[in-house]
């Protein structure tokens, strides 16, 4: 009989000595970024090589014919079928576990075929809990309380108007529909002419949830639900459509890591919901990691739920490489430990506990830098993955190749990962890459600081391109629908 695992001493040195291999299979490898040193045997499997063969732990298998992604979905179960992938799993041998941060019910057939275990709910369950109406049915219950809203389907701005004076939330609205990334998927409408705008991605859309438009904050904080219990991470800031970072109103594009972002009473309480949510998401059927925004009201301090992701996030570099994490475990450990059927008899309250205290979360900057213009041509120069430090007088340069974000020393070092590659299109929202800082990028007032901009502005510089071929400018204007980050 294995012994229970009953302390974070043990539960590392499990992870340690682990013999099954694991991989997480994405585009890149940002979003686990580090967790291949937590892991005996995790290796990351990539579409897109951002080391350029230096990463020791990344397998990039060579470009095959295939027709053109329309999601991350679509990537994975490409790398699935490659047979470069087949044979180096199959060579690496054991009984392979397969982590991604999106997968569908192709890609758990496709595992199924090469003998690997899922580690993650099932693709129906995610697909459901993914819904933003859910979102709303599963706070409510869980006593997790959403924006003033309500739930319709939308046939025209006269119909909408009537559904929200019934349900008494005026006429300045916020709409989303049910799936979608929120810089493509989220509608400010005020008057009949924004909605006319946008009239074709509300109407027959069926259910949508139509919000009350608050002044309010964003935040991001994660989560992994256990059957001891929910563990939860810090509350961290959410950079939100800084047009030098991403041209998508309302787009993501990073987050800040630090223990005085929020009054301690806002940290306190969205420690607090997120627990709660997590508890109902075990009810529901749900667990593992999962990530919260929340929306904090400029005006009253209130906290209001924004939208559930049931998988690993764009911010879970940050939760998984705080200070707590290097203290105890990383976040998404716990996720990989439910999975693994181990035994485990952990105080979940206590380590709630432990990991609120300020002293456990240091200050970090992550900005996911995007190409802003509206213009298209094809990448000659893109700037190198590693440590770049920036020079008194601000210019950016690079200064030698590392892929561990803890080699930044200082808040004049910088990590940067690239996504852009030589020969790659660069359109409007294409990503650029990811700059990791010490320190926070926004000011007390949630603006970009001037640090920030000279960072963004050092490595856009570094990038360059030259005019398409004419015979290739028609489908190269085509923005891909989906993010891969």
């Amino acid at each position: 009989m294995p012994t229970v695992l009953r302390n974070i001493s043990e539960i590392r040195r499990y992870f340690h000595r682990n013999e099954d291999p694991v991989y997480f299979i994405s585009a890149t490898n940002f979003n686990l970024l580090g967790l291949d040193e937590w892991v005996k045997n995790f290796k990351y499997i990539c579409y897109i090589d951002c080391y350029g063969g230096k990463h020791p732990n990344v397998f990039c298998p060579s470009e095959q014919p295939h027709a053109e992604f329309q999601s991350i979905e679509d990537i994975n179960n490409y790398l699935l079928q490659h047979k470069e992938v087949i044979d180096y799993i199959k060579r690496r041998g054991g009984k392979p576990k397969f982590v991604f941060l999106m997968f569908d019910e192709e890609t758990e057939r496709l595992s199924k075929e090469l003998g690997a275990d899922v580690w993650f709910p099932k693709a129906k369950l995610r697909t459901k809990m993914d819904n933003k109406i859910e979102t709303v049915r599963i706070g409510n219950k869980a006593g997790v309380p959403s924006v003033p809203n309500v739930l319709a389907e939308v046939k025209s701005y006269a119909d909408l108007k009537k559904t929200c004076e019934k349900a008494g939330i005026g006429h300045d609205l916020v709409l989303q529909s049910a799936f979608g990334d929120s810089g493509h998927t989220t509608f400010f409408i005020k008057s009949e002419a924004d909605f006319r705008r946008h009239e074709h991605e509300i109407v027959g859309e069926g259910e949508i949830k139509i919000m009350k438009r608050i002044d309010c904050r964003g935040s991001a904080i994660e989560a992994c639900a256990t059957k001891e219990g929910t563990i939860v991470g810090p509350l961290m800031t959410e950079l939100v459509g800084f047009k030098e970072l991403t041209p998508y109103r309302g787009g993501w594009c990073g987050n800040e890591i630090l223990s005085t972002a929020f009054p301690p009473k806002v940290r306190e309480k969205a420690r607090d919901l997120t627990f709660k949510f997590g508890e109902q998401l075990r009810k529901e059927g749900y667990r593992g990691y999962f990530e919260l925004d929340f929306l904090i009201d400029k005006k009253t301090g209130d906290l209001w739920l924004g939208e559930l992701n049931p998988r690993i996030t764009g911010a879970s570099s940050m939760t998984n490489h705080a200070a707590f994490a290097h203290a105890d475990a990383p976040l998404f450990l716990f996720h990989l430990l439910e999975f693994s059927k181990r035994k485990f008899d952990l105080d979940v309250d206590e380590l709630n506990a432990r990991w609120a205290d300020p002293d456990m979360i240091d200050s970090w900057s992550q900005m996911v830098i995007k190409h802003t213009e509206d213009t298209v041509d094809i990448c000659t120069a893109a700037p190198e993955t590693g440590i770049y430090k920036m020079l008194e007088d601000g210019r950016v340069v690079y200064d030698r190749f590392d892929y561990h974000r803890r080699a930044v020393e200082s808040e004049n070092e910088a990590f940067f990962l690239r996504i852009l590659q030589p020969g790659d299109y660069r359109y409007e929202g294409a990503d650029i890459g990811i700059l990791v800082t010490r320190g926070r990028s926004m000011t007390k007032g949630f603006q970009l600081n001037e640090r920030a901009k000279k960072w963004i502005h050092g490595i856009k510089k570094s990038v360059d391109g030259k005019p398409l071929p004419v015979a290739n400018a028609g489908p190269a204007l085509a923005d891909p629908a989906f993010k891969i980050l």
